[in-house]
């Protein structure tokens, strides 16, 4: 295995979980002392050569702190907390992310569409639904949010708010990444390292396969070696930054929980789709794409000299991925696919738009299928889709954010 080479692992977010309460006199203290503890580990690990890409902040559920009985006074403290945000963050190159925690009750499930109208990435959330014991899910709160799923695609730029908005099944806390992340005031302060590898994996997996001895290997033989040589390049880099973070004294009570090992692709590396050409499946969506997705998720959850949380696992985000997206356009895999990979990894179906006159029943009947697949078996799942105004199955989306690739639009069934 290859010594450390920075550029190959990023640190994809400095993620910062605190607690806010209803007095609004107590935030600008909390807000900065988050935002100093992201700057030290971030200084850190930039002083190691390390490219940090984002800080985020994240709060316990946004019902504890802001004003909920009306959607004006909600906006009037989600103002007040953006200047704080920017005040905090004044000096720092570094992208600042902000979510509110989850919404609880019907009531804010309802004010979030325009909230992330108004604030966008100020105004990251998710959705928490629970499954009861007879194993039903609350499909009341299901239905709701399949509502504001459908009222962000008409209110924000071809439905872009959406981005910023998931539902959860089955999710702990502790999450990094956005929009699934919330927190609870009883677990403290915490900090948690999310980092961006499909670099590294391709790198390692293409090292291995020009080996002469490896080119007419068995299918069994190549296996191991690809689970060994990416496992050992993760744990590699998983270790040199966990010595790195373990030796800051993380002020003002902050506690450094661990890392969330997932790929965690981008716009700005490799495919995933890469790492599967790697392994050897022709494309995503091709026969092998299964067996391939299960490996993967066996070598991010095979880490053991740090603690993981998080989804540390196969993150599949089609409108992040560049290979994903160009696959969408060819046709190489439809959204029953993107749910069955679900039965072997994760995250579910993530940044998946769809035609934009899908109905609000049928929204929900991909959360409930999603949901019923995490309970069953026992894996965090999340539900993140697009419907785009004015486009059909198999349409082109003209997205505009710097974080998303254009790509097809799915047909849901």
């Amino acid at each position: 295995m290859s010594d450390i080479n920075h550029h190959l692992c990023k640190v994809r977010t400095i993620t910062n979980f605190l607690s806010l309460d209803a007095d609004r006199s107590s935030w600008a203290a909390a807000i900065q002392e988050a935002s100093d503890c992201c700057a030290q580990v971030s200084s850190a690990l930039l002083q190691e050569n390390y490219l940090v890409q984002s800080i985020r902040i994240v709060t316990n559920p946004f019902g504890e702190y802001l004003r909920t009985d009306h959607v004006d006074n909600a906006k009037q403290d989600l103002l007040y907390l953006s200047r704080l945000l920017q005040d905090a963050n004044s000096g720092n190159d570094l992208r600042l992310r902000f979510a509110i925690g989850e919404a609880r009750t019907i009531d804010e499930i309802k004010l979030l569409p325009e909230l992330i109208k108004t604030f966008g990435d100020l105004c990251n959330v998710c959705v928490n639904i629970d499954m009861d014991d007879q194993g039903v899910l609350d499909n009341k709160t299901i239905l709701a949010s399949a509502k504001a799923v459908q009222h962000i695609s008409t209110i924000t730029p071809r439905g872009e708010g959406n981005f910023n908005f998931t539902v959860n099944f089955n999710c702990q806390p502790l999450i990094p990444y956005f929009p699934a992340s919330y927190h609870r005031r009883e677990l403290g302060r915490k900090l948690v390292i999310g980092l961006e590898t499909p670099d590294l994996l391709v790198h390692e997996l293409s090292v291995f396969n020009d080996l002469d001895e490896n080119k007419n290997a068995s299918h069994h033989t190549l296996h191991a070696g690809y689970y060994q040589v990416m496992h050992h390049a993760l744990q590699q880099y998983i270790d040199d930054i966990n010595r790195i973070v373990t030796t800051i004294k993380l002020p003002h009570g902050f506690n450094f929980s661990g890392f969330d090992s997932s790929a965690a692709p981008s716009k700005d590396c490799a495919s995933m789709v890469e790492v599967y050409q790697q392994l050897g499946v022709e494309y995503f969506g091709a026969a092998g794409t299964v067996e391939a997705s299960a490996l993967l998720t066996r070598v991010f959850k095979s880490i053991t000299s740090a603690e993981l949380v998080g989804f540390s696992g196969l993150m599949l985000a089609l409108t992040e991925d560049s290979g994903l997206a160009a696959g969408s356009i060819n046709g190489d895999f439809d959204i029953r696919s993107l749910l069955t990979y679900s039965a072997v990894c994760g995250i579910g179906l993530d940044t998946v738009p769809i035609p934009g006159d899908t109905s609000i029943e049928k929204i929900a009947a991909l959360m409930r299928d999603t949901g019923t697949m995490a309970y069953r078996l026992d894996k965090p799942l999340t539900v993140r889709v697009f419907p785009v105004p004015g486009l059909q199955a198999g349409d082109l989306t003209v997205f505009e954010s710097d974080d998303l690739c254009n790509c097809a639009v799915l047909a849901v069934p």
